[in-house]
């Protein structure tokens, strides 16, 4: 009796040639410059939520703080999965490491709304206008990442260049933000 041969597992995917990070490239510049254009506009209104902070700066202020401590963590697990890290990776650094990249965009998206919509794109002290092309840049530079993680068969650097770059454009937002909002107006709740 002649025994079945199993079929063969199916070859991994190459990867995709460099030349395919144009495409999230692209797909970065549209999304910043929709983004930008969203925020042409004079601001509309500066006091539309408050929950319990003292007033919507703040309340910006206090969710780009969870988003930038959520990045570092982020950092953290990134490393870990790349095995930059000296500890065995547990099976559950991944889902953790999709789970607190999603609620650090659940966290900026009512900053992101209040700035884009409400307060719109201004330009009266070069802080302000850097903060507002980062901005710009991040919406762009997030969906550029998303494409490269979902789509997957990327180099291996694109994956380490769209988290990395993602990660400092958040905490240089955060930079020209929140800690500028905490270093002259102070922390109030």
């Amino acid at each position: 009796m002649t025994e079945l041969a199993a079929p063969a597992a199916p070859a991994p995917a190459a990867p995709r040639s460099y030349r395919w990070v144009a495409v999230p490239l692209v797909v970065f510049a549209l999304v910043s410059l929709t983004a930008g254009l969203l925020a042409a506009h004079d601001p509309r209104s500066k006091g539309y939520f408050r929950l319990f902070f003292s007033d919507p700066i703040h309340l910006k202020a206090g969710f780009a703080t969870a988003a930038a401590a959520l990045a570092c963590f982020q950092l953290f697990t990134a490393a870990w999965i790349f095995r930059k890290l000296p500890w065995h990776k547990p099976a559950w650094v991944n889902p953790v490491h999709r789970w607190s990249g999603r609620l650090a965009f659940v966290c900026i998206l009512p900053v992101a709304y209040h700035c884009i919509f409400k307060l719109g794109f201004q330009t009266y002290s070069e802080r302000v206008v850097t903060h507002a092309v980062l901005g710009c840049a991040f919406y762009g530079f997030f969906v550029a990442k998303v494409m490269i993680v979902q789509r997957r068969r990327y180099p291996w650097w694109a994956y380490v260049v769209a988290g990395g770059g993602l990660f400092v454009l958040l905490l240089a937002l955060w930079y020209t933000s929140a800690l500028w909002l905490f270093r002259t107006a102070g922390v109030a709740l």
